[in-house]
């Protein structure tokens, strides 16, 4: 065999799964639930078979990742974070996180699209209705309905405070209008959270949050945007013209849009930090698995040091994701900062990663067939969406410096 050849990894789940079991961390694992381990380890077996052997070829094609996400969410695992009256089992943020972690490591694109079925759920959870929870969290928990979250305009990303959509009160509720861009699942989803502002001098005060649904008049999507990375999920921009919302469909109160945001954010930087360790795992294991091939079971002190050097690095990333997600399952209200860290240190983990993994692998690191060039690609994006990790050092630096100040 040589190192052009695919990997046993993605052509064998029972090689897949070995690998990944050998790796796994017992310092790690100990912190864990035996329902948390149970989790990680039933959705590591579904990944191995249903979601791994598909995953380079919906890379190279861009094929949309359809067949991975109904898997996941046949198996129940799109409702970790859900009761079960609404089709969820009620499980930890820290089992969401170790079920990402799984998912990422196999195929970035598909973890991307289970997440935003979390992500477009879970604020009708925190703010919708009996009644609008019963009718839309079921469906994208099922699979049987795409979601998209709506909260990054052309002209306004992290800060969402500067939001330009408006919605305009009329008799039977809303009215909205204004566009979404870089929307994961855009042109496709079923159901929209969309944050638009009803007084634009308000600045956050104005933010509000809708569910539109995805066939109503006036919602188009534009052209899904090609990109360098997640081939497999679609990004895409949405446009709202004078779109009709029921009273009934506002989430909160009128202006109360960013405290949802707020909360969202908890979950979506605990995706996004999953992801990081995730592609890290992913990345690791497949250089492992090449230089193997490529030198034998005793390689080179050079790469033998990197690797123990990137193992060490995982461990601390994977401890400090379960550290965070244990603490949001114990204070709902946790600090911007310390989400903040989690999302910046894991998801620039994942980037760092893949990178040394291509510079360990040499000639070879290019090579599409071994996949490490994809977890480059893919790990990019997670340093930039769910709040860029600038934007997570300001939050931090900001709360350092509201803690200093407490001191005088």
């Amino acid at each position: 065999m040589t190192a052009v050849e695919p990997l046993a990894l993605d052509t064998d789940p029972k090689a897949y799964s070995a690998l990944h079991d050998l790796l796994d961390e017992p310092v790690a694992d100990a912190a864990l639930t035996d329902r948390e381990r149970e989790i990680r380890a039933r959705t590591r077996d579904l990944v191995a078979r249903e979601v791994v052997p598909r995953s380079a070829e919906t890379d190279r094609t861009h094929g949309f990742v359809h067949d991975g996400v109904q898997m996941l969410a046949s198996a129940g695992l799109c409702g970790l974070l859900f009761p079960e009256h609404l089709g969820g089992t009620a499980d930890t943020n820290v089992a969401y996180a170790v079920a990402m972690e799984e998912i990422t490591a196999g195929c970035a694109a598909t973890s991307l699209v289970f997440m935003t079925q979390m992500h477009a759920a879970y604020p009708i959870l925190l703010a919708g209705s009996e009644e609008m929870q019963r009718r839309y969290i079921p469906g994208l928990l099922d699979g049987s309905r795409y979601g998209s979250l709506g909260i990054t305009e052309p002209g306004a990303g992290s800060d969402a405070a500067s939001l330009a959509t408006v919605a305009t009160p009329t008799a039977q509720g809303w009215s909205l209008s204004g566009q979404k861009t870089f929307i994961t699942t855009g042109d496709r989803a079923d159901v929209i959270i969309c944050f638009a502002t009803v007084d634009r001098s308000a600045g956050r005060d104005g933010i509000t949050a809708f569910v539109v649904d995805g066939s109503w008049p006036g919602v188009t999507r534009g052209r899904p945007f090609d990109k360098l990375g997640m081939h497999g999920s679609s990004t895409a921009e949405l446009f709202f013209d004078q779109v009709e919302v029921p009273r009934e469909n506002l989430l909160g109160e009128a202006g109360g849009g960013w405290s949802v945001v707020l909360s969202a954010v908890v979950k979506s930087r605990i995706s996004a930090a999953a992801q990081g360790v995730g592609l890290a795992r992913a990345a690791y294991a497949r250089t492992l698995a090449a230089l193997t091939r490529l030198h034998g079971k005793r390689l080179p002190d050079e790469q033998t040091f990197a690797l123990a050097q990137l193992r060490g690095r995982i461990l601390q990333g994977r401890l400090l994701l379960h550290a965070v997600a244990r603490q949001a399952d114990a204070d709902p209200g946790i600090s911007p900062g310390q989400i903040g860290i989690m999302k910046q240190v894991c998801t620039d983990l994942g980037f760092e990663t893949a990178v040394e993994a291509t510079r360990l692998l040499g000639p070879y690191g290019d090579l599409a067939v071994l996949g490490v060039e994809r977890c480059l690609r893919d790990a990019k994006v997670t340093q930039i969406y769910d709040g860029t990790n600038e934007i997570q050092r300001l939050l931090i630096g900001r709360e350092t410096t509201r803690a200093m100040a407490g001191l005088s």
